[in-house]
């Protein structure tokens, strides 16, 4: 369990919404993470940590790309680019900055999929755990 919060304690460190360094960046680093932490712990059955700790690390995610969109009207450009009606994007854009809220809405989570997050270079935990297993 120490581990565990170790783990998440850096994760919160390297997907702060005020770190300024880029999205990609903060993605290489998770990377990091993500492979340093299964490599030492795979001994052990953890395939429900792996999806627990994936689901956080996306949301994170989504919430440091929710705010590097900065102004309602680039997330609106955003999130209709990404496929969102029209009519939702604006919604959803113009709701304010509640940046945690906002990273669970469906909208964002089907713009920002788990499909996109992977294309954007993010490992999945599970998956790895499962390679490194075979």
């Amino acid at each position: 369990m120490k581990s565990v919060q170790k783990f998440k304690k850096r994760m919160r460190e390297l997907t702060c919404r005020n770190w300024g360094v880029s999205n990609s960046y903060k993605v290489s680093k998770l990377n990091q993470l993500i492979r340093g932490w299964i490599n030492y712990f795979r001994i052990g059955s953890m395939k429900r940590l792996c999806q627990e700790l994936d689901i956080r690390i996306r949301v994170r995610l989504r919430m440091c790309i929710w705010k590097f969109w900065k102004t309602p009207r680039n997330r609106a450009k955003n999130l209709i680019k990404l496929g969102v009606e029209r009519w939702a994007a604006y919604k959803i854009a113009y709701c304010g900055n509640r940046y945690a809220r906002l990273a669970h809405n469906g909208w964002v989570q089907k713009a920002i999929s788990n499909e996109r997050l992977a294309k954007f270079g993010l490992v999945s935990m599970l998956d790895y755990y499962n390679k490194t297993l075979s």
